[in-house]
Formats: C-alpha cells, structure tokens, sequence
C-alpha cells in the first residue's frame, strides 16, 4: 500500500515465479497533503478522507487474507508535523501499520517498480516520479546481470502537484496571469532541481556528444506518475484512461512539452473538458505540466517512456524477494 500526497493506492497479488499476479487493487484520490504547505500540518478534513480510504484497503486485506504486507506513507506524512500522530490512529483504527519512509526509500522502490520498462541502451538513465508533495529524479544504470539498476545520483524536492499548487498564488482566469503563474512553478522546480543538474551536467554532455558521434545510444528517460500517464493519454487522444495503452508506451518528449505548454494556458474550466484530465486532475495537471518541462530540460531525451507503475509494484517486487529468500533458508 501506498499513501502519497494525492493518492491511496493498494495492489493485492500472488507470487508467480519471479513476478506476481495482481487479485485485487485500489486506488482513491485523498488529497491528504491539501493545505500542507501553508500550515504544516495534515488537515482534520484530509485524515477523513485517508482514513475512508484506508478502512477500504483493511477490508480488502482481510477479505484476501494477506499474509505478507508492507504499507508506506511518504511526503505528506514526512513533512506534516502531525504525521506521527496520524500514522498511529491508522494503526489504532484499521490496524494497518504504515512506515513512512525517506524519499531515498521512495525512489528505490519507484525504481524497482517500473525499471524493466526502460529502453534497453548504454549508459545510464533518468528515472523520475512526479507525485504529490515530492518528485524523485533518479539516475540509473543496468547492471551486467540484468539485475535491479544502481542507483549514480538521486535527488528529491519538495514540490509535486499538490505543494507546488499551493506553493503559487491562487489561479485567476486571465491568459496573462495564467502565463505568469506557470513561470513562477518553472522557475520553483528549476531551482530545486539546481543542484543535481549541475552535477550530471558532465555526464549528460558526455553522453549526447557521444550519440552524435554515433559511439552511444540516445538519452533515455522513463517518468511514472498520474501527470506522464494523464499527458500520455491526451497524446494518444484516448477518450478515457485505458492502462493497457499507456503503460510502457514511448512518446515523444516534444509532444508531452506541447501538450503541456497548451494545458497550461487553458482555464480550470478548459481543462476539464480534456478527455483523461476532467474535474479530478484539473487544477493539478497544470503543476505536474511545469515540473514535467523542467526536467525535459534538464535531461533531454527525444523520446519519453511512460509508466502506470512504481512504488507498488516496487513493494510487491521487495516482498517476493523476502518470500524467496525465506524459501531458500528453509
């Protein structure tokens, strides 16, 4: 299970060999980070609408009789003052033992989730996930054994859909204020993204200068979060969200830059009118659009592979490892 900023998310599976086979799966929309930034502390309103979430995943884990499980809480629960607090009433009230973990933990298992869906190619990669108090940028590199990547560099930043949202001024319906507003998330992100730009700078100019002398492949970047797979979608002219479509599917970056370009000079009211987008990620998509382009520039790639997977799938993943190792000490 996976308690974001935005999102609570729970995938029940069996081990199949190496891999597994999802029996059941739950995904709500919580908002629990909302307000977040201003006062530091989860609302009363947002721990209701968790825990509403939450006694559905407890019922789904009885019903199923789970016998391994690993829940986690990430950037909402780290940053709010109230967090421990919060995660004990969980424990205490549904029984679910959530484990807030760091945003390095975050990353890895983001990673873990969803690296078989990088292109294969030299190099390292980038790796990142927008979620909804943090975005994670990992750089990765395929191990000879075709084994989990190792991790080169990491960063994250407090700023996702929800906190970079409330971090700007409130959105008014001009065009200019609009264009005003977008710079201001551009300008929040690169900042925060500063430090670990000028850090891979070196390599990422090795690495196209390598791919124009033709002695390497292009720059590969894979995104997991609602913002890569709601802009895919609206690549794909989908008229409602279909996963099978969208994951593992490559794109190309100029596009996901023109789409996002577009979605951010549209009103609240525009955007909801955009198949995939609607009432639910209409006032969000605009800060997912912003630090999606940020990271464009900072690496990039051509083509952008897009996962509908991550820290679940990661845990899941984690789990098996734990079943199998048991196995063979036994």
């Amino acid at each position: 299970m996976d308690l974001g900023t935005n999102n609570c998310r729970l995938l029940i599976a069996r081990p199949a060999g190496d891999s597994f086979v999802v029996v059941d799966a739950f995904s709500r929309v919580v908002r629990l980070g909302e307000g977040l930034a201003q006062t530091g502390r989860l609302s009363d309103a947002a721990m209701e609408r968790a825990m509403g979430a939450l006694r559905i995943c407890a019922d789904k884990l009885r019903r199923r009789g789970v016998a391994l499980a690993r829940s986690v809480a990430t950037e909402a629960c780290r940053r709010a003052t109230n967090g421990p607090e919060f995660i004990e009433r969980v424990r205490r009230e549904t029984g679910i033992a959530l484990d807030i973990i760091s945003a390095r933990e975050e990353a890895r298992l983001a990673v873990l989730g969803c690296h078989i869906l990088i292109e294969p190619g030299p190099g390292p990669a980038l790796v990142f996930d927008i979620g909804g108090g943090s975005t994670e940028l990992v750089l990765i590199e395929h191990q000879d054994d075709g084994g989990v990547p190792l991790i080169r560099d990491f960063v994250s930043i407090p700023y996702g859909v929800v906190s970079l949202t409330e971090s700007c001024r409130p959105e008014l319906d001009s065009p200019q204020d609009r264009a005003e507003r977008y710079a201001e998330m551009r300008a929040l992100v690169d900042d925060g993204f500063a430090a670990f730009a000028a850090r891979i700078a070196p390599l990422r100019e090795g690495l196209v200068h390598d791919h124009l002398e033709h002695k390497g492949g292009p720059l590969r970047l894979l995104g997991t979060s609602g913002t890569v797979t709601t802009l895919a979608s609206v690549h794909l002219d989908l008229p409602h969200y279909d996963r099978s479509a969208v994951d593992g599917c490559i794109v190309p970056a100029a596009s996901m830059r023109a789409i996002s370009q577009r979605l951010s000079s549209l009103s609240v009211a525009g955007r909801r009118e955009v198949a995939c987008i609607g009432r639910e990620r209409a006032d969000l998509v605009v800060a997912g659009c912003a630090i999606l382009e940020s990271i464009l520039d900072l690496w990039p790639a051509a083509r952008l592979g897009v996962a509908d997977r991550g820290i679940r799938e990661g845990i899941l993943r984690s789990l098996i490892g734990i079943t199998h190792s048991k196995g063979d000490a036994a």
